[in-house]
């Protein structure tokens, strides 16, 4: 047995370094204060509808709100509502059809807040076609997906043709060269992007956007979580939110700016091409709070041109903290 002043050593040793550990490390290891580790996964390559995310970063602002977020680019087997219902990443941009699919699939993801404050989906058609009802008895490419083939429907039924007449031609994710090449009449694409492009390039083109012709001007993009992470963790839902929006501020504010961020992190882009992309998106970056009318409307739109199912639970598909 040891001696009682050496048990009452090793006693106090035992209780210093009880002591030490607990000032030293937070719950998870971290030391305190130290930036939360948060994961993002895009939606697509980086480029100008990014813009405020890259701000945020670059600047600082998810450091303010304690998040060390990670920005990650989707690779081609990369299914971002699987990884947010699975934990493995905490947030992730989506479309908002494909959240709204996700969510009649059983995921429990949730909206927090507009990327984009309305469809960026488009009809971009030859100049020779002033309007959607002339697309009857014309070939219009499409990628294949079911998006495509709602908005093409809207468009033309909403301008009084009959989508029934329009031919539809796969030409997958070629919409720009297809139109060039005078392979098709007309290409579904986003205006801020095909759209942007084809002007560039000097190809005279009519736009239709979709919100234009029979859809509600919903947002296109949104940042999404999982639902265990909104319950589980509201700050750092709350604290991303905060950090996005102002970096969006900041994109809509001063564009030239936003860009440069965008640029620094994904060197390889254009940047007359990013600069005319967010251009035309500038006005649409500003942030703003989601609509319940308008998000019962898009749901609507959805259910109606088969994109969803049943009727989808707008309260419980989106929540801003």
């Amino acid at each position: 047995m040891l001696p009682a002043s050496m048990r009452v050593f090793v006693a106090l040793l035992a209780a210093a370094l009880l002591l030490s550990g607990i000032v030293g490390c937070g719950g998870d290891g971290a030391e305190p204060g130290a930036p939360v580790g948060a994961t993002l996964v895009l939606d697509f390559t980086p480029n100008a509808v990014h813009s405020g995310i890259y701000a945020a970063q670059r600047r600082g602002y998810y450091r303010e709100e304690g998040i060390d977020l990670t920005i990650r680019q989707p690779g081609e087997s990369t299914d971002a509502p699987k990884l947010l219902e699975a934990g493995r990443t905490d947030f992730a941009i989506l479309d908002i059809h494909d959240l709204g699919i996700a969510r009649e699939r059983g995921l429990d993801l949730v909206g927090v807040m507009p990327v984009v404050q309305r469809p960026l989906a488009a009809v971009i058609a030859a100049e020779s076609i002033d309007r959607p009802s002339e697309l009857a008895g014309r070939a219009v490419g499409v990628t294949g997906l079911p998006s495509d083939e709602a908005v093409v429907d809207s468009e033309v039924s909403a301008d009084g043709g009959d989508p029934a007449e329009v031919k539809r031609v796969t030409v997958g994710f070629s919409a720009v060269p297809s139109l060039v090449a005078d392979k098709v009449d007309a290409v579904t694409g986003f205006w801020n992007a095909e759209g942007v492009a084809l002007r560039a390039r000097g190809v005279p083109i009519h736009i239709f956007k979709v919100d234009r012709y029979g859809a509600p001007s919903y947002p296109e993009l949104v940042l999404t979580t999982s639902g265990d992470t909104l319950r589980n963790d509201p700050e750092l839902v709350e604290s991303t939110v905060d950090a996005t929006r102002r970096g969006y501020e900041l994109a809509a504010a001063e564009p030239g700016r936003a860009l440069d961020d965008l640029l620094a992190a994904a060197p390889a882009l254009d940047r007359e091409e990013q600069a005319g992309q967010l251009n035309v998106l500038r006005r649409d970056l500003r942030p703003a709070p989601f609509d319940p009318e308008v998000l019962r409307a898009w749901a609507a739109w959805d259910l109606e041109h088969g994109l969803l199912k049943r009727p989808l639970d707008i309260d419980a598909a989106f929540s801003e903290p």
